[in-house]
């Protein structure tokens, strides 16, 4: 079963009212009337009341964000299915007062059905304020043709437009006045998401995905509706240039819903939203590309929000949303850039609203401000015997762990965390790339270890990029002693020593000694077997001990949590073991 097949429930005929009761239990200054299930604040001061709601499956829209500057209710239908009109009574009669009410919900037939049927028996029972809807439609993926009866889809924008018209509210305006204001917002505002794969409903029978592996929907709808069309998985940028040029382009026709002008003059508020599952390091990847795609459109960025706003359960996907703000040059706007935003800036507490700057995001691309260096002394010079045999045993080891990226990736998402192959891949990119460019020149090998050592600090980063790094800095510190000490060039005996001194050097950092299942098994043993019988089979016995990793209990590193017994039947070697064997196999035949 797919991991998105799973979920972490008593019962999916509970699971939304045990999910409501868990948001109470959060914020205790909310409330909870469980029978209609409408989570809400009690009026404490004399305001239009806003409210929102729909199917469950959201989350954290819409319950999460009652709250002040917010809403002050949410009406919750059972996963991807309206509330019924005794729930959305319910919930007005809660928190409408005098003032009024306006009621901002998705563009979907059985909310714009409940929720206005429930406004209209408010209003016909003479009971205290008026209670008006509002219906948001911002989804960019349905063509004016499509929308002719229904309209376009409401999604994450509807987000955008109840805290603008909160804080008005706030203000102490009248119900036109933010009535008036959301309609103005819902105008101007443009989104459209992707997805990976559709989400599964808790209860429902898991079905099969209509998605290749390499394939991504664009425009799904956050119930499970199909999207309007599939593109190749490609990068991040080229996606986001594909959705981004769709909801500003004013060509076509049946999809120009939002008025930019794209000569230079446009400012824009950014909505970068999770629909379930993306992780928080790809959404930033999401945010930064999204960002510099608009700058690079000269299309000012006056705020930018990112987080987990609207999901579809646990769909992998997002969606980015554009809400256009006044133009400076039009006169004839009801509304300036300054107040709009503004209203967005207004202070706002709720759990489902995330941290924002209430500034402008800065320049991507720019450069930052670099710290003062000192420069390094001279290098003492120890050149090696023979500068070619030493770049080219260096592109060797390089290329061999590139190529056994597959095999320790496998490896270690048995016996790790999964990033072992992709993190010497890393390190082995950057040493060619250094070659390459004549960073790394064979010419010093004490000035060259120490490139080395530098970019697998910087490439791989984690537990193996420092350990490595040390490593390599304390072979750099034993070929400069034996420079200091009269060589002038490397020798087998210059590396063995040179060896066993970053060995000692790595050991005053890391408790492993073998056996231990970790690389120092085979890295101890290699270094041990160099001066007395050669690289090549000083390389068989690292082989040998890497190989005896697999009978080993892990005494450290990753491999420590694993459950052990599972790791003997399956005679997985530990992928950092293996990881050095594959780098001194690759330093064959380079004696010197």
């Amino acid at each position: 079963m797919a991991s998105g097949h799973k979920h972490l429930l008593n019962t999916p005929q509970t699971l939304v009212v045990d999910s409501l009761k868990g948001l109470v239990t959060l914020n205790p200054t909310i409330k909870f009337d469980e029978g209609q299930r409408v989570i809400y604040t009690p009026p404490t001061k004399a305001r239009v009341a806003l409210l929102s709601g729909g199917g469950s499956g959201h989350e954290p829209a819409h319950a999460g964000f009652v709250g002040p500057g917010l809403l002050d209710a949410a009406v919750c239908g059972n996963i991807f299915a309206s509330p019924n009109v005794a729930q959305v009574r319910r919930g007005v009669e809660l928190v409408t007062g005098e003032k009024g009410a306006l009621i901002v919900v998705m563009n979907y037939t059985g909310d714009a059905l409940h929720f206005g049927l429930a406004a209209e028996q408010h209003r016909s029972a003479g009971k205290p304020g008026d209670v008006r809807v509002l219906l948001v439609g911002d989804d960019v993926a349905v063509t004016r043709e499509q929308g002719t009866i229904v309209g376009r889809r409401g999604l994450a924008g509807t987000i955008l437009v109840y805290k603008i018209a909160s804080a008005l509210s706030d203000t102490g305006a009248d119900l036109d006045a933010v009535e008036d204001l959301g309609k103005y917002v819902c105008s101007r505002l443009g989104t459209l998401g992707a997805g990976l794969d559709h989400c599964h409903v808790p209860g429902t029978r898991p079905g099969e995905s209509h998605l290749e592996a390499n394939q991504l929907e664009l425009g799904m709808g956050i119930h499970n509706e199909p999207g309007t069309s599939k593109l190749e998985l490609t990068t991040v940028a080229e996606l986001v240039d594909h959705i981004l040029a769709t909801i500003t382009d004013t060509t076509d026709s049946e999809r120009s819903y939002v008025p930019f002008k794209n000569d230079g003059s446009d400012e824009v508020v950014l909505l970068v939203n999770d629909l379930g599952a993306i992780s928080e390091l790809e959404l930033g990847g999401i945010t930064n590309e999204a960002v510099k795609w608009l700058q690079s459109k000269k299309i000012a960025v006056r705020r930018v929000f990112s987080g987990t706003y609207m999901t579809s359960l646990n769909m992998p996907g997002f969606s980015l949303t554009l809400l256009l703000l006044p133009s400076k040059s039009d006169s004839s706007a009801p509304y300036s850039a300054s107040q709009i935003l503004e209203y967005l800036d207004a202070p706002a507490s709720a759990p489902g609203w995330k941290w924002t700057s209430n500034k402008e995001p800065g320049v991507v691309g720019a450069k930052a401000e670099e710290a003062v260096v000192a420069k390094k002394g001279k290098e003492v010079d120890l050149r090696p015997t023979d500068s070619k045999d030493f770049l080219a045993a260096i592109t060797r080891a390089s290329k061999a762990l590139i190529a056994a990226e597959p095999e320790l990736t496998e490896q270690d998402q048995i016996a790790g965390d999964g990033d072992a192959g992709l993190t010497l891949e890393a390190g082995a990119k950057g040493i060619l790339k250094a070659i390459k460019s004549g960073k790394i020149k064979g010419q010093n090998v004490i000035e060259d270890v120490g490139v080395i050592a530098e970019i697998v600090e910087e490439d791989m980063g984690g537990t193996s990029g420092a350990l490595y790094s040390i490593f390599f800095a304390g072979l750099g510190t034993g070929l400069r002693d034996a420079a200091t000490s009269g060589a002038t060039s490397t020798t087998p005996e210059v590396w063995s020593k040179a060896a066993g001194e970053a060995l000692t050097t790595l050991y005053k950092y890391t408790r492993a000694r073998p056996p231990s299942r970790t690389l120092v098994d085979p890295l101890e043993t290699f270094i041990k077997s160099l001066p007395s019988k050669g690289l090549s089979s000083a390389a068989e016995d690292a082989l040998a001990a890497a190989e005896k990793t697999k009978e080993l209990v892990a005494k450290a590193g990753r491999g420590a949590y694993v459950n052990q017994e599972d790791l003997k039947k399956r005679e997985v070697p530990d992928p950092g073991a293996w990881g050095i064997w594959r780098i001194v196999d690759g330093l064959r035949g380079f004696e010197a």
